[in-house]
């Protein structure tokens, strides 16, 4: 699946790394993103509380999940980037977005 999303910095597809991670709380997926032109990429992990999955919530895919994300992904592109960024640089690990109850995001 490669979703696009249109940010000021261009085009970036934006695809799933593998399956969801399941955990009693949750799932958590991998978010990646390529600009079009190729000049550009990084990923981050979204940690999405069950709860907020609704009914039937665990059996949620990565794809549906990453659906779910894209208008949040596309309001909140530029600090979500910067952060992953920043996260890899200077912390040498992936950059991870938790919504629960208190911060539900789109869901």
């Amino acid at each position: 699946m490669d979703l696009r999303l249109s940010t000021p910095r261009g085009i970036y597809l934006v695809s799933t790394v593998g399956p969801p991670e399941r955990t009693p709380s949750g799932l958590t997926i991998t978010l990646r993103l390529k600009r079009a032109d190729g000049i550009e990429q990084l990923a981050f992990k979204c940690a999405v509380a069950i709860e907020l999955l609704g009914p039937g919530g665990e059996a949620a895919t990565a794809d549906s999940i990453a659906r779910k994300l894209m208008p949040w992904l596309e309001r909140e592109f530029e600090a979500t980037r910067e952060a992953a960024l920043k996260s890899v640089r200077s912390e040498r690990r992936i950059f991870e977005i938790d919504f629960n109850r208190d911060h539900p995001g789109p869901l």
